[in-house]
């Protein structure tokens, strides 16, 4: 059972990757390209890092700390960091393509 368990998070998590990935790649502009890293990718870190968590606590019969550490850092760090780039390139007045919502709710510095 435990298997089924591990495999199906490991195949979520490379599906969340992925997906991610691929939106970096093909978002528009740069307000948009912050939303594969810092959601579907971190999403997809975390659920391979619990599903190592569950592997090496299965075999070696102790919760692994390590990982669980990893996924509280990732799931903490990576909104703080898209939030940082958000700020850095509305204070430098980048542009985002036209149609892109919810620019006029940005505050003026």
């Amino acid at each position: 059972m435990t298997e089924w368990i591990i495999s199906f998070l490991l195949l979520a998590g490379g599906m969340f990757i992925l997906i991610g990935s691929i939106g970096l790649v093909k978002m528009p502009d740069f307000f948009m390209r912050l939303h594969g890293p810092t959601k579907a990718t971190t999403l997809g870190m975390a659920s391979l890092l619990i599903a190592a968590n569950v592997f090496f606590s299965v075999n070696s019969g102790e919760v692994n700390i390590k990982e669980i550490l990893i996924s509280i850092f990732l799931l903490i760090t990576a909104p703080i960091t898209g939030y940082m780039l958000i700020k850095s390139a509305i204070h430098h007045e980048l542009q985002a393509k036209e149609g892109t919502k919810g620019m006029d709710n940005i505050e003026d510095d």
